[in-house]
């Protein structure tokens, strides 16, 4: 794998602006940063739209943040915001601030994955999290369905980012085809 994936030009996904809050520009904003507060540290944002976002101010309000954003005075323009997405360059993320078993997920994507036995067997494409632990998505080489893994040390025991790998421990049957299984037969 080349190095463009940890090139300074890739963009982290950092937050999302919500709804306007009050009448004098303030909006919400949803941070994916893990100190949801340190996404105001990163200078500014670039938005989906291409235009560029400085966070003035951010606090809590109850379980959101309202931000001020530097141009943003009244409601009409904090509405002009809702749901615009909020990237940063991936050098600006301090890389050493990650502990051992801790991955941004934009490294991730696009890796390789092996099998234990080093036989390369698809993709990462996702890692969702649908309320009961990380999963890694993988997209299967020569077809078009993709199969979840607990992204767990029991099941991805490696983590190569600089390698471009992650390798899978898991049953083989987990990466065969499904069967179309006759209702008549038992399983």
């Amino acid at each position: 794998m080349s190095n463009d994936k940890m090139s300074s030009d890739k963009r982290i996904l950092v937050g999302e602006f919500g709804r306007a809050h009050g009448v004098r520009g303030e909006v919400r904003l949803k941070s994916y940063t893990a100190d949801p507060f340190a996404i105001a540290s990163y200078g500014p944002l670039a938005g989906e739209d291409g235009a560029t976002y400085v966070i003035e101010s951010l606090r809590a309000q109850g379980d959101m943040l309202v931000a001020r954003v530097a141009g943003v005075s009244d409601r009409a323009a904090a509405e002009a915001l809702t749901r615009i997405r909020l990237y940063v360059a991936r050098d600006k993320l301090a890389a050493e601030a990650l502990e051992e078993d801790e991955f941004l997920q934009a490294d991730l994507v696009g890796l390789s994955v092996e099998t234990t036995d080093g036989r390369v067997i698809g993709r990462v494409v996702d890692l969702p999290n649908y309320g009961a632990g990380d999963l890694v998505e993988i997209a299967l080489t020569g077809r078009r369905d993709t199969v979840l893994l607990p992204f767990s040390k029991a099941f991805v025991p490696t983590v190569d980012v600089a390698g471009g790998r992650i390798v899978v421990d898991a049953p083989e049957d987990v990466f065969e085809p499904a069967r179309a299984r006759d209702p008549g037969q038992p399983s």
